[in-house]
């Protein structure tokens, strides 16, 4: 069944879903509907990375569109009509950059997508009689039994309410019998009064013990509300780590089942007092113990109930964009979503209480601080509706930002200066609860946001929000980057791997971390005392940071290379010298593939080969980027490598994956299509896969020149690209490469390690960097991919 069918299908809440989803207004949804055949037949992930593709698509949906328009042209449906016309001229916009476009409708897939998997799920749980549970720490454990024992607590201080009242209403109706019968007998009087005062003292006796259990039982009440406090505390700090990538639980259903408990139990403290001021109303006496505490208890319950709701007010989803490289990343005139929960979840209060949206309510003085005005609809109930499970929420999904127009920028009273990616903004949110007689105004923010104008901004906006949330549990320290600390080792490791787990599932192992401190810190013995200062991470050696070839690699993983990540098959972050150690140990073929120190994005593979002296000689290809895997994925690449050398039959030098894996066994299953002549990559393979072997060089050349016995002066192509061809107008003259000069490497330079080892690297690779050539014609320019002994 098609997608768009099986969405059609789904239950009334998942539909909703679709319809926030398709809120957002970038893709419509009457587009969607009457397209959906094509738009779900169509390459979109290919469009996303090829230009030329995406603009076939780009007007074929045009074409689609005036078809469509046509056909409401007949109908007479004039308010179609007007939409499609309308839809033709917005998607006009994606004219000079189509790829944009195809991104955008592979997400709205993805998150179709994620629509349908949640129902499934669902649906089986449902099946199953499986009832969904968030797991629990011990702690969460412990909060749990104390609140099952006060809640028995608050049932039995209702039963001796109850008894109380009895108890009081026995007295009172002896005392008006007393007095309606006028007793002469003074000693049967005198016996009548004695047993009124003692039934007195024992209403006296357990007024006394109903109001120190109340007290108690509100020293447990403020017990429990620290507690969840510290829950509270601790789920944001977990919401915090899962917006940089970490695993974490960010269910609040357990908090709100807390929060609404208690706050039902003070509701009940409450008529508790109030009904205790009617019993004195009836029957009173000297020293009435409740009249003299219940204006304290009152008002400590009071207080107790205003804590309890100023805390209950929440964001649940932080803002986000859609498209964004991760949430707390705004752009100014782009849509994001944001949503807050009440905790306490009154049924009555459904669409009732109204949520308003600003910005930086406490907002810095300090000179060119920008302030931003909020566009959209910034006011909303809560509601029992726009949630999966009834909880009571407000769900902002079509805001956007617009800078303040002052000058040149904000004025204040400090001189500090922070640049636009350094610069933390507050999205704040306020209501105000009210009901029976009780009036709170409630305030929630989100997490600090960075605010972005162009998307060129976006990757070092990012590095900002993960080092504020890495280090930082102070929400509202939005002058963080004017002294950001240093983070620790084990920190940042542990950041590093949650950008790999949320990309791919799969993190960095122990291994891995260790290379990148080696290039960090240089070798040690232990890095658990070193500390990665801001600028090191984002900003030393710009443009190309640490950060940047990070990013780098994490984003050709996650686009190309996201299966085989998860596999196992990739070795990815690991030095030469480590390389060299570990491939001549092993058999001839032996090969692995580690990322690129040098080229922000690439990737490469090493093999050992067997020297005509026996001696194990290592080799590396230059670095395979996005381009190239956006052509041919890596493991065809690896799979139609080929050498040719002289009188042998060309062969593929890659035999066995690290540690001794055959080739085949460890790629075949993600081979596509047909090998050799029949592959659909045949034209990526003839000009750029295949390398001849000359003397101790080895040169790239085009398949179709490889049968060298076919002519007298064979001629072969070199693999340079047309820079370095043409360097020499002498093919016989030795030509020195510059294709083997790395461009400027973050993690070999500077601050960034140990010189000695990177410098032995680079020996290495520039020991065979003069090529000799054959005349011969040379093929159109190529990536340069040639091979390094």
């Amino acid at each position: 069944m098609a997608q768009w069918d099986r969405l059609m299908k789904l239950p009334a809440v998942y539909k909703l879903q679709l319809h926030g989803l398709y809120d957002m207004g970038v893709l419509p949804m009457d587009v969607r509907q009457y397209l959906s055949v094509w738009i779900e037949m169509q390459q979109w992930e290919r469009a996303a990375t090829d230009h030329e593709f995406a603009m076939v698509l780009f007007q074929v949906l045009l074409e689609n569109l005036d078809i469509q328009h046509s056909r409401f042209v007949q109908e007479n449906s004039f308010l179609m009509q007007h939409n499609f016309r309308r839809y033709k001229h917005n998607f006009q916009s994606y004219l000079e950059c189509p790829c944009n476009l195809a991104t955008t409708i592979l997400w709205y897939m993805d998150k179709e997508r994620q629509i349908l998997q949640a129902a499934d799920l669902a649906e089986q749980v449902q099946l199953l009689n499986v009832e969904q549970e968030s797991m629990e720490t011990s702690t969460q454990q412990d909060l749990e039994r104390k609140m099952a024992c006060f809640k028995n607590e608050v049932q039995r201080m209702e039963h001796m309410m109850v008894c109380l009242e009895e108890q009081q209403d026995e007295f009172d109706f002896k005392y008006q019998t007393h007095l309606m019968e006028a007793l002469v007998d003074e000693a049967a009087k005198k016996k009548r009064m004695a047993n009124l005062q003692l039934l007195v003292n024992k209403l006296d006796e357990c007024r006394k013990s109903t109001l120190r259990d109340l007290c108690k039982l509100l020293d447990r009440t403020d017990e429990l509300i620290d507690m969840m406090k510290r829950e509270l505390a601790e789920w944001q700090r977990r919401q915090q780590k899962a917006c940089i990538g970490a695993t974490e639980n960010v269910c609040l259903d357990l908090l709100e089942k807390w929060f609404t408990c208690v706050a039902e139990c003070l509701f009940q403290f409450r008529e508790f007092l109030h009904k205790l001021e009617e019993l004195v109303g009836k029957v009173t006496y000297e020293n009435d113990p409740v009249k003299a505490q219940k204006q304290g208890l009152q008002n400590r319950v009071e207080k107790l109930l205003q804590d309890l709701l100023k805390s209950s007010f929440v964001v649940e989803t932080q803002p986000s964009m859609p498209q964004g490289k991760g949430p707390l990343v705004l752009r100014t005139n782009v849509q994001f979503s944001v949503k807050t929960r009440l905790l306490v979840k009154f049924p009555v209060l459904n669409h009732v209480m109204k949520v308003n949206v600003s910005m930086d309510r406490d907002a810095p003085q300090i000179k060119g601080y920008r302030h931003f005005n909020i566009l959209g609809t910034k006011s909303k109930t809560l509601n029992m509706v726009e949630s999966q499970n009834g909880c009571m929420v407000a769900d902002f999904r079509n805001l956007s930002l617009k800078e303040q127009k002052s000058g040149v920028g904000g004025k204040g009273i400090s001189d500090v200066s922070l640049s636009v990616t350094e610069e933390l903004h507050i999205v704040c949110f306020d209501t105000v609860f009210e009901l029976k007689g009780t009036s709170v105004e409630l305030q929630a923010s989100s997490l600090p946001v960075v605010i972005i104008s162009n998307s060129s901004q976006q990757q070092n906006s990012w590095a900002s929000i993960l080092w504020f949330s890495m280090l930082s549990q102070d929400t509202k320290d939005v002058m963080f980057f004017a002294n950001s600390p240093a983070a620790t080792w084990p920190q940042f490791a542990e950041m590093l791997s949650w950008q790999f787990l949320s990309a791919t599932k799969c993190g960095l192992n122990e291994d891995q971390l260790e290379m990148i401190a080696q290039k960090l810190f240089g070798k040690q013995q232990n890095y658990n005392n070193c500390k990665v200062a801001w600028s090191k991470f984002s900003k030393e050696n710009g443009p190309v940071t640490f950060w940047v070839w990070f990013d780098g690699i994490l984003v050709m993983v996650k686009t190309y290379l996201e299966e085989l990540w998860k596999e196992g098959l990739i070795m990815g972050f690991v030095t030469k010298t480590k390389e060299n150690s570990l491939l001549k140990k092993k058999q001839r073929g032996t090969f692995l593939i580690r990322f690129s120190e040098s080229v922000v994005g690439g990737i490469t593979f090493s093999w050992v080969d067997i020297t005509s002296k026996g001696e194990p000689d290592v080799k590396t290809i230059q670095p395979f980027t996005k381009t190239d895997l956006s052509q041919i994925p890596l493991q065809e690449i690896i799979r139609n490598f080929l050498i040719l050398e002289a009188e042998n039959v060309p062969e593929n030098p890659l035999l066995y994956l690290y540690p001794k894996t055959p080739r085949d066994e460890a790629f075949g299953k993600y081979y596509r299509g047909k090998f050799g002549s029949d592959s659909p990559y045949i034209k990526y393979i003839k000009t750029k896969l295949m390398f001849v072997s000359k003397g101790n060089t080895l040169e790239a050349v085009s398949s179709e020149f490889s049968d060298m016995a076919q002519a007298e002066d064979p001629q072969l192509d070199s693999g340079l690209c047309g820079e370095a061809a043409e360097q020499t107008e002498d093919p016989h003259q030795p030509l020195e490469s510059n294709l083997e000069m790395y461009p400027y490497d973050p993690m070999l330079c500077g601050p960034f390690g140990n010189s000695g080892e990177d410098a032995a690297l680079y020996d290495d690779e520039r020991l065979h960097s003069v090529f000799s050539f054959a005349e011969m014609p040379c093929l159109s320019p190529q990536s340069c991919l040639s091979v390094f002994q």
